[in-house]
């Protein structure tokens, strides 16, 4: 099978890449052994909320400077706008009537976590817009006794002390699935009923109190989350939003959604299920990849490569028996690791690890290091430390982008000449 180019890797970053290329023309294969980590996040889009453990108000302003003391940090090497931007498209032509991202560069939003906690991010959903901890009006979370994973007065209690009025409720979901239990995307499918919003509507209404925002975990449907926001908010007269919860993700999902669609609707290929284990070169360039699939090994050939399969977290850079790490998929050369010798680890979790800032070496145009066309995006790149800045969705959008219009400047340029 031969492409144009060949996407490793089913993320943020992945899909991205992916989608980017296809409606440039390109034709595209994305390649991945699972879902990526778009099931896992909040769905939110955090470009950079934290600088030297300080929440930063205006990425747009923190990152010039954030730039100079982290030459090595992929911002160094993309522009993170043009980025956002075609995100925010590609979500409000997508495949979920009315859906949004609201937000900008210029200000993080700060969100409620299911801790309560504020999350500083830069483009949010509309359907947790409304959770703005910077709206003075108060809040009442509601939880399910159903979902163990969220407990709505630990939520009410923790932003209460950031200065919103807060409290919580919890009530009883009559799901009729007969479990004692279920998660976060198990009922955000019973939110795509209307009839289910119904019974939710008059279930929660006597617990309201007036001008209270109501805060939910995030459930609100898959299919057509806006449709079941705009319902919800007319039934009950007041704001609702989402509160993200531990994984599965409906936000996440949403966001898979989105970026699937964009890759199948401009013409790509998506291949779940296929784990890259190979490859074969010609000199410095790839000329193709083995993935194993439902048990047989395939080769798939193409002028290009973008690898986006994630770094340490994902498992796709691993530390071996020797106390060497490596790259699995292509085998690329590695940058920020740590020195022979020099420590793995810190005994202290919190504190900066010496594998932290791992990643696969590029140049300022994301191309691997010994290689002439495989471009790298997203947390397999090098220098930056996404749970500690706020920074993941930010790298996977931008770098992504960028591989994507690398590639296809490079294939213009080679075919004007």
């Amino acid at each position: 099978m031969r492409y144009d180019v060949v996407v490793i890797g089913a993320g943020v970053a992945g899909l991205t890449a992916g989608a980017r290329l296809a409606e440039g023309g390109a034709r595209v294969c994305v390649l991945a052994k699972g879902m990526g980590s778009t099931h896992l996040a909040p769905g939110t889009v955090d470009v950079l909320g934290y600088d030297g453990g300080e929440r930063v108000e205006s990425p747009a302003s923190v990152l010039p400077d954030f730039v100079s003391r982290h030459p090595d940090h992929p911002y160094a090497l993309v522009s993170v706008a043009p980025a956002l931007e075609w995100f925010a498209a590609c979500v409000e032509r997508g495949p979920k009537p009315g859906y949004r991202y609201v937000g900008s560069l210029e200000h993080n939003v700060l969100l409620p976590t299911a801790l309560g906690a504020a999350r500083p991010s830069a483009l949010v959903p509309t359907t947790m817009a409304g959770g703005d901890l910077g709206d003075p009006a108060p809040i009442c979370v509601v939880g399910f006794r159903v979902l163990r994973d969220f407990h709505a007065s630990l939520c009410a209690a923790n932003v209460a002390r950031s200065g919103v009025e807060a409290r919580g409720v919890e009530i009883d979901l009559n799901l009729h699935t007969g479990r004692a239990e279920e998660n976060s995307l198990g009922i955000a499918r019973h939110f795509d009923d209307p009839g289910f919003r119904s019974a939710f509507s008059t279930r929660v209404a006597p617990s309201l109190r007036p001008g209270e925002r109501l805060g939910l975990p995030a459930v609100l449907g898959v299919r057509d989350p806006q449709g079941a926001l705009t319902d919800l908010e007319q039934r009950l007269e007041r704001p609702l939003f989402e509160i993200p919860t531990l994984p599965p993700s409906a936000p996440g999902i949403r966001v898979y959604d989105i970026l699937r669609a964009a890759l199948r609707s401009a013409g790509g290929r998506l291949v779940i299920g296929a784990e890259v284990v190979g490859a074969s070169r010609d000199g410095t360039r790839v000329t193709s990849v083995r993935a194993h699939t439902s048990g047989h090994d395939h080769v798939y050939e193409a002028r290009w490569f973008v690898l986006a399969t994630g770094g340490v977290a994902s498992g796709a850079i691993e530390l071996g028996s020797d106390w060497v790490a490596r790259e699995n998929a292509l085998g690329l050369s590695l940058s920020g690791a740590p020195a022979d010798g020099a420590a793995r680890f810190d005994p202290d979790y919190f504190a900066e690890q010496p594998l932290n800032r791992i990643g696969v070496a590029v140049d300022s145009s994301l191309t691997g290091e010994g290689t002439d066309n495989v471009l790298v995006a997203g947390a397999a790149l090098p220098g930056a430390i996404p749970w500690r800045e706020g920074s993941g969705e930010g790298i996977s959008l931008s770098t992504g982008f960028a591989a994507a219009r690398t590639v296809l400047e490079r294939e213009g340029a080679a075919a004007a000449a």
